[in-house]
């Protein structure tokens, strides 16, 4: 049985009832498996997953001014918590800002919202959105990818989980690159089964509840 946004999730608005919250954290899980840490996009990524120190929170907001309500309870909860507990949060938004130049331009304002609150230096925000583009590329260049999750997701991320981690992997900086490289090589036919596996795995899981 799939469980609606609004039975579960501490911020208000319900989702459409295309997007379940059973779906949506299933579909995510399965892309931080097989894409993040299955193609090594992350190698801090395993560790946290494995240690369930991921908080996948799902926020129903519709428009851009509750989705930084969410965020901002989110900072919040996660500089409240506990490591061990709490290493790093998704938060998920399917119902707002499904243009990427709508997300582009609402980092601006996460990352001012980051500032206001004091968290500067000590937490951090990355983006992931089903549509994400680098500059300088075409809408269709696999390499994108590296950033294309399966909803619009904002990474709230310790700046200190992030120092040691860099201390641990010396090649930090190559990471970027080697990145590139992966997508390259897997290329768009492999990227969509990856994505159609995603799906098939969040179904499975479903069907197992």
């Amino acid at each position: 049985m799939v469980t609606r946004f609004r039975a579960t999730s501490r911020h208000a608005s319900l989702l459409p009832m295309t997007f379940a919250l059973d779906t949506v954290v299933a579909e995510t899980r399965a892309w931080v498996d097989r894409a993040v840490i299955g193609l090594n996009l992350c190698p801090f990524a395993r560790a946290v997953q494995v240690k369930h120190q991921i908080r996948y929170a799902v926020s129903g907001a519709t428009d851009p001014d509750a989705l930084l309500a969410a965020l901002r309870e989110e900072l919040h909860l996660l500089a409240g918590a506990a490591p061990a507990q709490v290493e790093t949060t998704l938060l998920i938004h399917p119902c707002v800002l499904a243009s990427f130049l709508d997300f582009n331009d609402f980092l601006g304002v996460a990352d001012a919202a980051l500032e206001e609150l004091g968290y500067a230096g000590v937490l951090q925000l990355a983006s992931f959105h089903p549509r994400y583009r680098f500059a300088g590329t075409a809408a269709d260049d696999v390499t994108n990818a590296t950033n294309r999750s399966p909803y619009p997701t904002l990474h709230l991320l310790r700046e200190a989980s992030i120092d040691r981690a860099v201390a641990a992997f010396p090649e930090a900086s190559t990471i970027y690159e080697r990145n590139l490289r992966t997508l390259q090589a897997l290329g768009p036919a492999g990227w969509a089964a990856l994505q159609a596996q995603c799906r098939s795995d969040a179904a499975d899981a479903g069907d197992e509840e």
